[in-house]
């Protein structure tokens, strides 16, 4: 027997499979480099990518915008970036004063003090204030234009009066846009609920029965409306610099790019597809799978990336294990239990996100959608009740949903293991 251990929550789950079954396990790959974090972050920083270093395009006098991710991209080591940043932008003359941080938090809830803590680290946290974007105030959120697909892009007021807005995050596998970061700060991350939400809705093929587009998909942007549409958005507000991160296996920054916002997103993309990139040479009857912990699995909205990634690995028919203890439930809004638990079929759930689309009820979709093409079994602490009228059953433990895959598909399965699933993705060669 093969024995693994997976991170769930706060903690960590032990299971084992008879060694002929395990086809492999689906990881990260370590990205060579024999520098320590903080020489990455310096080395992006005063490499910038077809732009002028970051304390050449500031001055003294000017406000700059520095707009950052939200707790559940805690894992990206906010806090340990941040520094470098700000301290990049004072080497420019700002004054502490002239610099303030916004949350991207899209159509996130608001956050704690002490998350704001947590995003910026003790030393900036004492000297600067986190101010969480909300969507849905319309005092302010100032209209910037529409695009070539007709969304109207409305963005945070308080960006807009800076002289620079400075782009931070990571770069990850997005089962949307292709690969997060970059733009995705301005869209979703500092849009108003009407852009954001028209945005997401392009990732329907033409009407009603042909379902989700097929180049909407993590990994790719080639004809992805979501990616080009939200290019446009950021367009508008023509960031002036970009630093994001990409995270190894072991949880550290592995790498990182900087400069123009565009140039430096498609040398991030490079590296994310280095680390979290996996070829497969077959699909398998059954993958295990866990976003990696707290927070990627603080609730079911974000189990999304994980399922969307999983799913790659698996047979038609074949079976899921999802391991997200979803300790805050849901998530998302009410959208998110709507489309679970007012339609029992797939038809009506997706003429409920052409009609009214939201974010929440995509990922629910992708949730149910995925149940409907694969046995689906979710270990987490959400009520089994809000997914009755769904295919997707959920337990309480790997025990329990390996029972059941064994009883009804037998014990001989081929199987992957996946212990970090919402990064990694799996790429059959054909």
């Amino acid at each position: 027997m093969k024995e693994f251990e997976l991170k769930y929550g706060r903690g960590k789950v032990k299971f084992s499979l008879p060694e002929k079954n395990v086809l492999g396990v689906i990881n990260n790959k370590a990205l060579k480099t024999d520098k320590n974090e903080d020489e990455i972050i310096k080395d992006a920083i005063e490499n910038p990518i077809c732009s002028a270093p970051l304390k050449e395009l500031v001055h003294k006098g000017e406000k700059v915008c520095i707009v950052i991710s939200d707790i559940t991209r805690a894992w990206q080591k906010i806090s340990k970036y941040l520094p470098y940043v700000v301290e990049e932008i004072k080497k420019g003359g700002v004054e502490d004063k002239d610099i303030v941080f916004i949350s991207s938090t899209g159509t996130h809830r608001k956050q704690t003090e002490e998350e704001h803590k947590i995003l910026l680290g003790e030393e900036l946290y004492s000297k600067y204030k986190v101010i969480d974007h909300d969507c849905k105030d319309k005092e302010n959120l100032v209209y910037t234009g529409m695009t070539s697909y007709n969304t109207p892009v409305w963005v945070n007021k308080l960006a807009l009066e800076c002289d620079h807005i400075i782009l931070t995050g990571a770069i990850i596998y997005h089962f949307l846009v292709g690969y997060s970061g970059g733009k995705k700060s301005i869209l979703p991350g500092i849009s108003s609920y009407e852009t954001i939400t028209h945005n997401h809705s392009l990732s329907f093929w033409g009407k009603l029965g042909d379902g989700e587009n097929s180049y909407v998909k993590a990994g790719n942007i080639d004809c992805n409306p979501i990616h080009d549409d939200m290019i446009q958005a950021a367009s508008f507000v023509k960031p002036t610099y970009m630093f994001n991160v990409v995270m190894g296996s072991d949880g550290n920054i592995a790498a990182a790019v900087s400069g123009n916002y565009l140039k430096a997103h498609d040398a991030g993309r490079k590296y994310v597809d280095m680390i979290d990139g996996v070829d497969i040479e077959e699909k398998a009857d059954l993958a295990i799978a866990t976003a990696g912990g707290y927070p990627k699995d603080i609730n079911f909205y974000q189990t999304s990336k994980t399922i969307s990634n999983t799913r790659e690995a698996v047979k038609e028919g074949g079976s899921i294990i999802i391991l997200s203890e979803c300790s805050e439930g849901l998530g998302g809004d009410e959208g998110v239990k709507k489309l679970l638990t007012d339609f029992n079929n797939m038809l009506d759930r997706e003429k409920e996100l052409r009609d009214r689309y939201t974010i929440s009820k995509h990922t629910s979709y992708l949730a149910c959608d995925t149940a409907e093409r694969f046995n689906m079994i979710l270990v987490s602490n959400i009520d089994p009740s809000l997914m009755k009228n769904t295919k997707v059953r959920v337990v309480k433990t790997i025990d329990e949903a390996l029972n059941l895959v064994r009883k009804e598909k037998g014990e001989n399965l081929k199987t992957y293991v996946m212990p970090h699933a919402a990064n990694t993705l799996p790429n059959l060669i054909k």
